[in-house]
This record gives C-alpha cells, structure tokens and sequence, in this order.
C-alpha cells in the first residue's frame, strides 16, 4: 500500500544557493526516513540481492556515519576516537554487523546524526568555508560538502526505493 509522504518542499523559482542545498538535502533525508519507516526489523534487514549486503538497516547505520563524519568531524572539528561502528576491523561493518542493532535504536542514531549536522551547518552561514579532514589533510569547502551530502542520499535513496518495494510493494520517487 503506498503512502502519501510529506517532504520537505524545494523551491522552483530563484533563491538563493543555501536555500537550495538544504532543502534538497532535507530533502533527501526525508525520502529515507519514508523509506524506512514503518518496518520490522527483520524486513529492515533483508538484503536486496543474496550476495549484497544492502539492506536498509546498514543504510540507516551506513547515513548516520556519513553526517556524522562530514558534519562533526570535518565541518565542526569534533574529534572521535572512532566511528559509530568501528568495533571490528571490518571496513563495512556498518552494512555487517547488523544482528547487534535493532531498526529503532539505529533510526533513532540516524535521526539525532541528522538534527546534530543540521545545528552545524546553521552556524556557516558562508558556503566558501573549508574545513580539513582530519584522515586525509584535504580541504574540502562548505559547498562541497553540501552537494557530496545530497549525491550519497540520492544514491542511496535509489537503493531503497528498490528495497523498500521489493518488501511490501510501496513504491514513489
């Protein structure tokens, strides 16, 4: 049964680029939140394709990782001593480990991810800002950042599109 799902509105006629990239980012999250909500656990892990490890669960742990890293870490300066799901050596144990998290707690971490980047990109007002990563050393503009966001949540939302239908059959852009 598809459902009718409220997003945020980006506006069609000239405003300016700030406005722009928040609210495709905004979005862009509110298309996973859609895509996302409303399922079980064990439908949340259900792969895409047996030889994936493509679920929507490891999307949710996978996009908390990425605002965190890409707001805190780089944009804000915030130092970790690790990432959200570094416990093992394994480089994708986001997507992995999934038998020691549950669909709420890893919505709920994606959720507070998302209102935590949201706090720091509202206090740069310049898109010119650059910051530098603290893994690499390259610097990497507000701007850059803002577009790289919304590129892994539209690809990533095309991935759940397919999940999502294959669970229950909803289906929308």
């Amino acid at each position: 049964m598809e459902e009718t799902r409220t997003r945020t509105e980006v506006p069609l006629d000239t405003v300016d680029e700030r406005t722009l990239f928040d609210g495709f980012l905004d979005f862009h999250r509110d298309t996973l939140d859609w895509k996302a909500s409303r399922l079980a656990d064990d439908q949340l892990r259900a792969h895409a394709v047996p030889a994936s490890n493509l679920t929507l669960l490891g999307m949710l742990r996978h996009m908390a990782e990425v605002e965190r890293f890409w707001f805190r870490e780089v944009w804000a300066g915030e130092k970790f001593e690790r990432g959200m799901y570094d416990r093992t050596d394994d480089r994708d144990e986001e997507w992995n480990d999934l038998d020691s998290d549950t669909g709420p707690a890893a919505y709920a971490r994606w959720r507070a991810e998302v209102e935590r980047a949201r706090a720091v990109v509202a206090g740069t007002p310049d898109l010119d800002a650059v910051f530098t990563r603290g893994d690499t050393g390259e610097r990497v503009s507000a701007r850059w950042i803002l577009i790289h966001m919304v590129e892994e949540y539209a690809r990533h939302n095309g991935h759940a599109d397919l999940l999502r239908e294959s669970l229950d059959g909803e289906v929308g852009e």
